[in-house]
């Protein structure tokens, strides 16, 4: 007589898995079978994810450079192409350079930019009170995390003296949030996603005022995407930074680097 398999089998959950259109079945199957405490368990997270809650939000943490960083239900899941923006910062940041992280989300940019840069003085912010909770758990022992909008949320003893300033603004414009995985769209928070009429409105408010927080010869980096990057060229530029392009094929990620010059006094 044959026996049915178990519902906790890998096999069973690799076909729900399939099933509810997820690509990585096979490996999400393994990273839910490895987080699960007990069978009951298991099974609740195979259903939340079969229902479309995004993995990390399951899993209750996404890697990154290396990384296993926090993020709570609701919180901004940190992309991998991302971590394009971290490495040019990475590479831009001398040791003990004073970094700042705006748009936060769970902290990873400002935790993975404490790990990889040479004993940096770290401060991050971001609006959404949950991602400030969970930007607090992973950046703890690594450095400060504020709750405000953008530069409202800093002390004022970091302008004119921030070398490193570093954002991930949501860059989606509204009209095309509808459009975003279902993932997306209906479990991170419009906060984090909506940049406005083409996207770019939070980046604008970003720029206009990093040359007032930047120490002089300090960079701004701000992810963005291949076909808005020349219009946040323009927008460096406009307020007094000196743009360039930086681009990953690889992980699709487009990063604009703009330098405070050592003789601007804005």
């Amino acid at each position: 007589m044959s026996v049915s398999p178990s519902p906790c089998s890998p096999a069973v959950i690799v076909a729900r898995l399939r099933a509810a259109g997820c690509v990585f079945a096979e490996d999400e199957a393994r990273l839910l079978i490895a987080s699960a405490r007990t069978p009951g368990d298991l099974d609740t997270m195979v259903d939340r994810r079969a229902a479309g809650v995004p993995l990390e939000h399951v899993l209750g943490w996404a890697e990154f450079c290396g990384l296993r960083i926090a993020v709570d239900p609701g919180v901004f899941v940190p992309r991998r192409r991302t971590e394009f923006l971290v490495r040019q910062a990475a590479a831009l940041a001398g040791p003990r350079a004073v970094v700042v992280d705006l748009c936060c989300g769970s902290g990873a940019v400002g935790a993975a930019l404490a790990t990889l840069a040479d004993r940096i003085e770290l401060h991050a912010a971001d609006i959404d009170p949950a991602a400030v909770r969970c930007a607090r758990r992973n950046v703890t022992g690594r450095g400060a995390v504020y709750e405000g909008d953008l530069y409202d949320a800093l002390p004022t003893t970091l302008r004119g003296r921030v070398d490193i300033l570093v954002a991930n603004a949501p860059y989606v414009p509204t009209e095309a949030i509808g459009l975003m995985p279902p993932e997306a769209r209906l479990h991170e928070p419009r906060v984090a996603l909506d940049g406005g009429t083409d996207g770019l409105g939070v980046q604008r408010r970003v720029t206009a005022a990093a040359a007032r927080w930047l120490a002089p010869g300090g960079h701004l980096l701000i992810e963005t995407s291949e076909r808005q990057a020349p219009r946040t060229v323009e927008a460096f530029a406009r307020n007094g930074l000196i743009p360039r392009v930086a681009g990953s094929a690889e992980l699709d990620a487009t990063v604009v680097i703009g330098t405070r010059p050592a003789w601007s006094y804005r």
